[in-house]
C-alpha cells in the first residue's frame, strides 16, 4: 500500500541521487490561462527526467539476491536512463529493452550509464513483452517502469515537493502514460492535503488512462499515435489503476498541435528545452476552466533528440504564422523580382527562400512561378502581407512550407 510514511521514507532515499528542481513561476503561462503557474522542471534531473526517483527507490528496497539476479527493465527511454544510473550506482547488471522508435539521444544515455540496451518492437508495450520474456528466462529481476507500488511511491516524492515549497497550491498537473507517476503524485497529494486537485494530463493519441477510466476498469488501446514517446502507452498499469480511479480528480487529453506551440512557448519565455511528453501539462493549461488557482505543472522530462527539437521549431513557427510560403505568378521580365521584393519589404516581410520557375507555364513570357518563404511577426502579420501582395496584383496563393 501506498501510505504517507513510505512516501516520506522514499523522500530521504532519493535525496541521495536527485537535483533540487524548485518551482520556477512562469509569468508567461500564468497571463496565458488566467492563474499562477508554477513549473517543476524535473527535466533538469541528472538523467533528464524524474524516472530515477522511482528506479533509486525500488532498487534501494530489494534484497540483495535480488540485485545479484541483474536487472532487467522496459523503457521508452527516461525509466531506461533511471535504472541504468541506480543500478551503476548499486553496483548491479542493468539490461533494459527500448523500442525501436526510442530517440538516438535515450538510447546512448542509457548505454552510458552501463547498461546493456536491447531494441524491440514499435512502442513500449512490445519492448515490456520482451522484457517479462528475459527475466523469465534468465532469472533476473524485472523493474516496472509504472506498474509497482514501490516505483510509484519513489516518483511521489515530486507531490511532496511541490507541497513542501508551495503550501497552499490549488492544483497538481501530472502527465499519464502507463501511471506510475499520476499515481503517486496523486496519492500522495491527497494524504497530505485531501483539499488539493490532481489533474492528469494525457496525449489525444494515447489516451489509455482516460479510456480506462471511462469504462472503469483497464483497458488496452488498438493503437498509439502521438508525438509524446515517453507516454506511448497502450495498457495502463493495472496495480496503480485502482490509485488513480481514486485521487486523480479528472483527465485531460491534449493534441500533438498543442505540444508543437506549447514547446515553441518554453523555448522561448523560459529558456528551456523540455520533451514533448514533459509538456503535456503546461498545454492542458487552456483546458481548464478556473481562474486564480496556483497551479504546479510537472515537466516530466527532457530528453529530447536534437534533430526533433529542430522540427517542434520549425513546425511551432509555421503554427504560429511566423513562417509561410506563397507562390504568385510574374510575367517574365526584367525588374519583376525586384518590384515583389519592394513590395515585401514595405509590408515587413523577410524573404527566407525563393523559387523562381520559369517552366510552370509553356509561354513563359505570359507568366513564370515564384514561390516565396518568409517570416513574419504572427498571423495577423502573415495575412496583412498576403492581403498587401493581393492589392499590388499578385494573388498570393498560400503554399505547404517546405524544408
Amino acid at each position: 500500500m501506498l501510505t504517507l510514511d513510505k512516501f516520506k521514507e522514499a523522500s530521504e532515499v532519493v535525496k541521495k541521487v536527485v537535483n533540487p528542481t524548485k518551482l520556477v513561476y512562469s509569468e508567461f503561462f500564468s497571463e496565458s490561462c488566467g492563474n499562477k503557474v508554477y513549473i517543476k522542471p524535473e527535466n533538469m534531473q541528472y538523467t533528464g527526467a524524474y524516472k530515477v526517483r522511482g528506479a533509486y527507490y525500488k532498487i534501494s528496497t530489494m534484497s540483495e539476491e535480488d540485485r545479484e539476479k541483474g536487472l532487467v527493465t522496459a523503457s521508452a527511454g527516461n525509466h531506461a536512463q533511471g535504472v541504468a544510473y541506480a543500478a551503476k550506482l548499486f553496483n548491479v547488471k542493468a539490461v533494459v529493452v527500448m523500442p525501436t522508435t526510442t530517440p538516438l539521444i535515450k538510447v546512448n544515455r542509457t548505454k552510458g550509464y552501463g547498461a546493456e540496451v536491447i531494441l524491440h518492437g514499435d512502442v513500449y508495450d512490445d519492448a515490456c513483452e520482451y522484457a517479462l520474456k528475459l527475466a523469465a528466462e534468465k532469472g533476473m529481476t524485472f523493474v516496472h517502469p509504472f506498474n509497482d507500488e514501490t516505483v510509484a511511491t519513489g516518483q511521489g516524492t515530486i507531490a511532496k515537493e511541490i507541497i513542501d515549497e508551495l503550501p497552499d497550491v490549488d492544483y497538481i498537473l501530472v502527465p499519464i502514460g502507463g501511471g506510475g507517476l499520476a499515481c503517486g503524485v496523486s496519492t500522495c497529494a491527497k494524504l497530505l492535503d485531501p483539499r488539493i486537485k490532481v489533474i492528469g494530463v494525457e496525449p489525444a493519441g494515447a489516451a489509455c488512462m482516460k479510456a480506462s477510466i471511462e469504462v472503469g476498469h483497464v483497458t488496452t488501446l488498438g493503437a498509439v499515435d502521438t508525438i509524446a514517446d515517453g507516454t506511448a502507452v497502450r495498457t495502463p498499469g493495472d496495480k496503480v489503476f485502482p490509485y488513480i480511479k481514486r485521487n486523480i480528480d479528472d483527465v485531460i487529453t491534449v493534441e500533438d498541435e498543442e505540444l508543437t506551440l506549447t514547446f515553441l512557448d518554453m523555448l522561448e519565455n523560459h529558456k528551456m528545452v523540455a520533451e514533448n511528453s514533459g509538456l503535456l501539462t503546461l498545454a492542458a493549461l487552456n483546458h481548464l476552466d478556473i481562474k486564480d488557482k496556483k497551479i504546479a505543472c510537472i515537466i516530466s522530462g527532457g530528453n529530447i533528440d536534437i534533430i526533433t527539437i529542430s522540427s517542434m521549431v520549425q513546425h511551432g513557427l509555421i503554427q504560429r504564422g511566423r513562417i509561410f510560403t506563397v507562390s504568385v505568378m510574374l510575367p517574365d521580365r526584367p525588374g519583376e523580382l525586384a518590384r515583389i521584393s519592394e513590395t515585401i519589404a514595405e509590408l515587413q516581410g523577410n524573404v527566407v527562400r525563393l523559387d523562381h520557375n520559369q517552366f510552370v507555364n509553356i509561354n513563359r513570357n505570359t507568366a513564370v512561378e515564384l514561390v516565396i518563404t518568409m517570416e513574419a511577426f504572427g498571423m495577423d502579420h502573415k495575412q496583412k502581407i498576403i492581403e498587401g501582395l493581393a492589392e499590388k496584383g499578385y494573388s498570393p496563393k498560400e503554399v505547404q512550407v517546405k524544408y
